[in-house]
């Protein structure tokens, strides 16, 4: 017989805890749900919130924790190297004590790891008042190879390691580090995983900021800029005694130098005193020089190659880190068609004054990120751009702006601030495909929607003229508009007649009648009731606008024989939108009788 003590555990999660009271019974009630085999280990680490007795009734009542007391050891890494020390599970799941899991992370993350002998599966992760990574968290992967993904960008610890592999590297959490321990973890982790797979589809981990400001990562020093650079260097060189020099190992410092090391030059720097800069440029450059490689620099933001090649310069870097950080502010003056050109005015300045600003808009295009860049004149912070519509490729463009100072370029979205009154113009029909410019919803940021994909076309179809032809052969004449235009002939593609109940769709050809009108046949010769929409091509998913009759001629109706059954159609408004309705019958003789008989009484 199977007792608890025998059973296979697949998941053992790790919690330790210090000081966490107000957020246990969230926490250890999200593990508790969790469907998998699983133990919970939770290593206090000297707390005296009160939080032990709540540890002690949860481990009596549910015999899949077991708590562990040990005096406080000032970080996360001592506790989490006894749990991991104690732990039977195939895999190991850490989650600290105030933050907590999604319904079903765990059974998502333990099958994607089955399924493919993961050695460190990734779920995605949910920021509450804290930024979280979110690149490698687009799609679902099932192998995820370190150097042609950026799931190395994630070095938190919240993740699924195989334990076997902890074990057989010796993979334990630097108990002398108060903050960054998980880096180094983390890193040496990524450097033994064979399969590393992703969970993006599912909210797996929510990673929470104290109200209080009480964790490690919240007080204080916690990002003093020289103590950061003088952790960071542990993980670079683990790293570097597994990888050898080369584009995987470019591509890893790639991560450090951009998030750990550089990054130090911005915000950072500008808060330290002058000791404390030269201290950080001295720490950076000495980073520089031992890893910044031609292949991790071709791999760098520009802003972080400016701030490479500024090192000696320390006045350059403190202009360049306050244009990085300085407010950004930009309003939306005007928005106007003239002819295919989308007339965009606005104003737009750094916070302080600068000189040498240039400022430009940027078209990015949200499926492909495709990008065209629309050149402005500027006359101080005023400037005036047009957009030549007619040249975008169908898609969704988003309008950002850029302004460019001191070698640093800030691109934001453009829009959200604006003049009162200033609207969308409505849709154009340009270069073949329907444009709309239009506020996106909630933010209010101006966007450009070529062909119809997102925003729906305004446009009629209005009947001028129906006309039968016999055996249920329909002609149908009327004009389109799109907007306040009329399209081309080559916009429009069919009538499409569509029966009410069963949904079946006919389609015929429809062709221009005129500058401004369409024409099609189409035989309605099944039973049914027939709507009709004209379809139209406007540079993106088909468009299709029911065909209305107004006080268009329907022309009476048709009649038929056909074998030894009599067929009747009948063209008429419906009652709602009053758009066209066909209504096709047939009976059979003794009906026809019954039916003339009752015409003559």
């Amino acid at each position: 017989m199977e007792t608890e003590s025998s059973r296979r555990v697949d998941v053992s999660i790790v919690v330790p805890v210090h000081n966490c009271r107000p957020y246990l019974d969230r926490c250890l009630t999200s593990l508790l749900r969790q469907q998998v085999s699983k133990e919970i280990i939770v290593v206090d680490d000297g707390s005296t919130d009160g939080g032990r007795d709540l540890l002690a009734d949860y481990a009596a009542r549910f015999p899949e924790i077991r708590v562990t007391y040990q005096p406080a050891s000032g970080g996360a890494g001592r506790p989490r190297n006894r749990a991991v020390a104690q732990a039977a599970g195939r895999y190991v799941f850490f989650c600290d004590a105030d933050d907590h899991l999604g319904p079903e992370a765990l059974p998502r993350m333990l099958a994607m790891a089955d399924r493919n002998g993961s050695d460190i599966v990734l779920g995605k992760l949910v920021g509450h008042g804290r930024p979280v990574p979110a690149s490698m968290f687009r799609e679902n992967l099932d192998r995820a190879p370190l150097g042609e993904t950026t799931v190395y960008n994630a070095l938190t610890c919240f993740k699924l390691f195989r334990r076997e592999m902890l074990t057989r590297h010796g993979i334990r959490f630097d108990e002398s580090l108060r903050v960054g321990e998980d880096i180094a973890f983390s890193v040496h982790a990524y450097c033994h995983a064979e399969t590393i797979s992703v969970v993006a589809d599912h909210d797996c981990y929510h990673l929470v900021a104290r109200p209080d400001g009480s964790s490690i990562m919240q007080q204080p020093g916690s990002r003093d800029p020289v103590g950061w650079l003088r952790m960071i260097r542990g993980p670079i060189e683990l790293m570097a005694r597994h990888i050898p020099p080369g584009p995987l190992r470019d591509h890893l410092l790639r991560r450090h130098f951009r998030f750990d090391v550089l990054a130090q030059l911005g915000a950072p720097f500008l808060a330290a005193g002058p000791a404390d800069r030269r201290l950080i440029v001295q720490e950076v450059a000495e980073m520089c020089a031992g890893w910044l490689t031609d292949g991790v620099l071709e791999r760098l933001r520009p802003i972080d190659r400016l701030r490479a090649a500024s090192l000696g310069d320390q006045g350059r870097l403190v202009r360049i880190a306050r244009v990085e950080t300085a407010g950004f502010h930009r309003r939306l003056l005007g928005l106007r068609w003239s002819g295919d050109r989308l007339e965009v005015s606005g104003r737009a300045y750094l916070a302080d004054s600068w000189n040498g600003v240039t400022v430009g808009l940027l078209l990015r295009e949200r499926a492909t990120r495709a990008e065209r860049r629309v050149p402005v004149s500027a006359v101080a912070d005023v400037f005036v751009g047009g957009i030549e519509v007619a040249r975008l490729p169908s898609g969704v463009w988003d309008v950002h702006l850029v302004i460019a100072c001191e070698g640093v370029r800030r691109v934001a979205r453009f829009g959200a601030d604006r003049e009162p009154g200033v609207t969308g113009p409505g849709v154009r029909l340009a270069g073949g495909a329907a444009a709309t410019p239009y506020f996106t919803r909630p933010h209010g940021n101006l966007s450009i929607d070529v062909g119809g994909h997102v925003t729906p076309v305004p446009g009629a179809a209005r009947l001028t003229r129906a006309r039968w032809a016999g055996k249920g052969t329909l002609f149908l004449t009327g004009t389109v508009v799109v907007g306040d235009d009329h399209p081309a002939a080559g916009h429009l593609r069919q009538i499409v007649w569509r029966e009410r109940s069963s949904g079946r769709e006919r389609r015929v050809p429809a062709a221009a009648d005129g500058p401004a009108g369409f024409a099609a046949a189409a035989p309605l010769d099944v039973p049914g009731v027939w709507e009709a929409d004209l379809e139209l091509d406007l540079g993106g998913p088909p468009v299709r606008y029911p065909v209305l009759v107004g006080d268009a001629d329907l022309g009476g109706g048709d009649a038929w024989w056909r074998g030894r059954r009599r067929w009747q159609a009948r063209a008429r408004p419906s009652k709602v939108r009053r758009r066209l309705v066909v209504v096709v019958r047939a009976c059979g003789p003794r009906a026809v009788v019954r039916r003339s008989l009752r015409a003559v009484r």
